[in-house]
């Protein structure tokens, strides 16, 4: 038996998991429709695939929801975990996801899928015959991955850096390496019995002026690190950061540089997605202007050429949306798409060789590491404070990075911290804002977080 083996069999030992059957798991994967794939979908679609988010504690409450999307025409569904279970508190989940049951109340954020178990939760998920999306926040997601892929769910998203520093402030780095190490290595492992399993980067990461160069670094670095455990389908992906420009240029690099790096390293077998997430900071609480954001965004993924969209509401500054008003934003971005068809390619040569050059002296720090492995000179860079994410809770995050956004709305970097930028670069950065003694820089940092109000 395998050492990987003998620490699944530990894993789905817990009290929680009801027999899980290696067998029966693996044949039912073998055996699967391609339609729930998406890595399928990328390779068989000529348009943007729309995801919603969405998320209910009790099974009906999901398959309603998914009903919903299936009228509007959904994609990709999604499937977002509770917190307690991105916790791994299942004893919790359990009894909230009782008590959610009982009294029509949900009593928790999203769907408790170890608790539910792979064998009801596959029955709702080969119903609808679409793509599903994992959607959780976990550090340690070994046992969450396993239901999940056992259920059909053939998207998983997350990494040890992107469902980490912007979602904890203790969790030990090294083990979300370690534990997500054990994810890949599933994922690479059932990718061979049918389609491959799709592998997600989460690009947003703290959602709060994120400069392209961190996420860009992350999403390669997080792309390398699945690649080597023997992934073939993965996504990378960023947010709208509040300049249409800056969008265009980031994707334009990021394409760019995830198929290098992914060639360099021996992966040119590998596919690569973008995923492009509609925006994720704070929304207006005006529902008019809510929709002119979305309708935005929408134009901005067209204009990028992403392979999939991640959509949002109208009804964001107000709480978690209805079924309806989710259903209703699917059907309004997929009206959208439709007319922006033949979009013409915009670049921004500047712009562009800059972030490229600041991504790869970045990464050039990374690789130039003494560690014998990829994860630990990941894992040094980010103690060193080589790799940070702003407004991150995490401990080892190293917080000195400032950003703010410049008279366009870029977002730009005001102090580089530890990054390992060039002066070259750095000095293109301080170049493009007009900030003087007499501007209070705190004032234009909580400007540029609330640029949508």
């Amino acid at each position: 038996m395998s050492l990987l083996q003998r620490e699944r069999e530990a894993i789905l030992g817990s009290e929680y998991v009801d027999n899980f059957d290696f067998d029966e798991v693996e044949a039912f994967i073998k055996g699967a429709n391609k339609e729930l794939f998406i890595s399928h979908k990328f390779k068989n679609s000529d348009s943007i695939l729309v995801q919603p988010r969405g998320g209910f504690p009790t099974y009906d409450k999901v398959f309603k929801l998914y009903e919903e999307f299936k009228k509007a025409d959904v994609d990709v569904l999604p499937l977002t975990i509770d917190s307690n279970t991105r916790l791994n508190d299942y004893a919790s989940a359990k009894k909230m996801l009782k008590l959610s049951e009982e009294n029509d109340v949900d009593m928790l954020n999203g769907y408790p899928l170890v608790n539910h178990g792979y064998r009801s939760t596959r029955k709702m998920i080969t119903h609808f015959n679409t793509p599903i999306s994992l959607r959780h926040g976990t550090p340690d997601a070994r046992l969450l991955i396993e239901i999940a892929l056992a259920s059909g769910i053939f998207e998983i998203e997350g990494g040890p850096i992107t469902y980490l520093l912007p979602y904890s402030k203790n969790f030990p780095l090294d083990k979300a390496f370690l534990y997500w190490k054990y994810v890949e290595k599933v994922c690479a492992k059932y990718s061979t019995l049918n389609e491959p399993i799709n592998r997600e980067s989460f690009g947003p990461l703290s959602a709060t002026l994120q400069p392209p160069v961190i996420v860009l670094v992350i999403q390669i670095l997080e792309m390398l690190l699945s690649m080597e455990e023997g992934v073939k389908s993965f996504s990378v992906s960023f947010s709208q950061t509040g300049s249409m420009i800056q969008d265009v240029v980031s994707s334009n690099v990021l394409k760019k540089l995830a198929r290098k790096y992914a060639d360099k390293f021996g992966h040119e077998d590998a596919t690569i997605n973008l995923v492009y997430h509609q925006w994720m900071g704070a929304f207006p609480r005006n529902k008019e202007h809510s929709d002119s954001l979305i309708n935005t965004s929408t134009v901005i993924a067209a204009m990028v050429g992403a392979n999939k969209i991640i959509t949002k509401t109208r009804d964001e500054a107000h709480g978690i949306p209805t079924k309806e008003s989710n259903a209703m934003a699917v059907s309004n971005v997929k009206y959208t798409l439709n007319m922006l068809k033949g979009l013409p390619k915009i670049n921004d040569e500047e712009e562009e060789e800059n972030l490229t050059n600041e991504v790869e002296e970045i990464l050039e720090a990374v690789f130039n590491d003494s560690a014998d492995t990829l994860w630990r000179k990941v894992f040094n860079a980010i103690k060193k404070g080589h790799i940070e994410i702003p407004f991150s809770p995490h401990i080892i995050n190293n917080n000195e990075v400032i950003t703010v956004r410049d008279k366009n709305s870029n977002i730009r970097i005001y102090d580089k911290g530890n990054l390992p930028l060039s002066d070259k670069s750095f000095a293109y950065e301080r170049s493009k804002l007009n900030i003087g003694k007499e501007t209070a820089l705190v004032d234009e940092i909580i400007k540029g977080i609330g640029i949508m109000l």
